[in-house]
């Protein structure tokens, strides 16, 4: 990697795909249905793996889902679209992902005023310190706590507090990049 003399969240100077993704996307605000319902759709597939993964295998899962547009997925086959899905090497083939993925495409329909809107509610008001070191940044919060709750309660899956704190995180909604981070606060 180059070294441009950037003090970086620590996770972000272990591969040149966390650096990039880290200066360029991660906490940066996003908002608009299909754009978050991809997020939604990536942090589940993410559960239990490296994000490195998901990152590197990003382009195909765009590719497999549509462009994570909302109605396209929500339109696909539980027979058909998951075959061909679990038979595509460059996503991650997990059935109940794959299945939780068009489930939630679905719920996503459901959802008055749009996704984007019920994601956004659950942001924090307050701010609160920038988290001095990594060991700082928290897993969860009430907020994605309750997020998460409220998706699960919609029919969404896949989408426990962890996974909501890391949209959050992901999106913008909160903003953990650590105190010294060139990206704090931007």
């Amino acid at each position: 990697m180059i070294d441009d003399d950037r003090i970086r969240c620590a996770w972000a100077e272990s591969t040149p795909d966390y650096r990039a993704y880290h200066d360029v996307e991660w906490g940066v605000v996003l908002r608009g249905d299909d754009a978050l319902f991809e997020r939604v759709s990536l942090e589940a597939f993410q559960s239990g793996l490296s994000w490195l993964t998901i990152l590197r295998k990003r382009d195909a899962f765009r590719t497999a889902f549509s462009q994570f547009r909302i109605a396209a997925v929500a339109a696909f086959d539980d027979d058909s679209d998951v075959a061909r899905l679990m038979a595509d090497a460059g996503i991650v083939r997990n059935r109940a992902k794959i299945r939780a993925t068009i489930g939630n495409a679905r719920a996503a329909l459901d959802v008055p005023n749009g996704l984007s809107d019920l994601l956004w509610s659950f942001a924090p008001d307050l701010t609160r310190p920038r988290p001095a070191t990594l060991s700082d940044v928290p897993a969860t919060s009430m907020e994605s706590m309750a997020m998460a709750k409220e998706l699960k309660r919609r029919g969404f899956s896949f989408v426990g507090p962890t996974t909501a704190y890391a949209l959050m995180q992901a999106t913008g909604m909160v903003d953990d990049h650590v105190a010294d981070c060139w990206r704090a606060g931007r």
